[in-house]
């Protein structure tokens, strides 16, 4: 999966400079974006956001950009989002009675795989895939074919 082309995102929510973001706002508009999808992989992705995007917000100047992109077929959703920071995320030892640290170990374990990359135009781009056909959840509802 080429993922170099920003611009070839399906769905994206931009941010406001500085701002605190809105996560009930953002779990909304994916949740609204990608209703179809079963509910344990609707709920990972949405887990996997929130993560990201509060881990932009906490150590990265604030998210820019948060970017769905989607395939049908294995249903999976790959997420991205944009931050000012040049620091890339580090997976860090955290204990389940840490009140902060856990982030990544929450996107580590719903994510079929995550990473980051530095942004052509400073800052990075962390991102995450999360794949229905990794678990045992219930699948996702196949779309009917395409008439051509």
């Amino acid at each position: 999966m080429d993922m170099s082309d920003p611009d070839r995102a399906a769905l994206v929510l931009d941010f406001e400079p500085s701002a605190v973001p809105p996560l009930v706002a953002v779990r909304r508009w994916a949740a609204s974006a990608l209703a179809d999808l079963g509910q344990d992989h609707l709920t990972a992705v949405l887990l996997a956001a929130t993560e990201l995007v509060t881990n932009a917000y906490d150590h990265g100047g604030g998210p820019r950009r948060l970017r769905l992109h989607r395939d049908e077929d294995p249903c999976r959703i790959h997420l991205e989002v944009d931050d000012d920071s040049s620091r890339m995320p580090v997976l860090t030892d955290s204990a389940p009675a840490d009140r902060r640290g856990r982030g990544l170990h929450i996107v580590n374990a719903v994510a079929r795989d995550w990473g980051s990359r530095h942004a052509p135009d400073g800052g990075k781009t962390v991102w995450a895939t999360i794949d229905c056909a990794a678990y045992c959840w219930d699948p996702c509802p196949t779309a009917p074919p395409r008439e051509v």
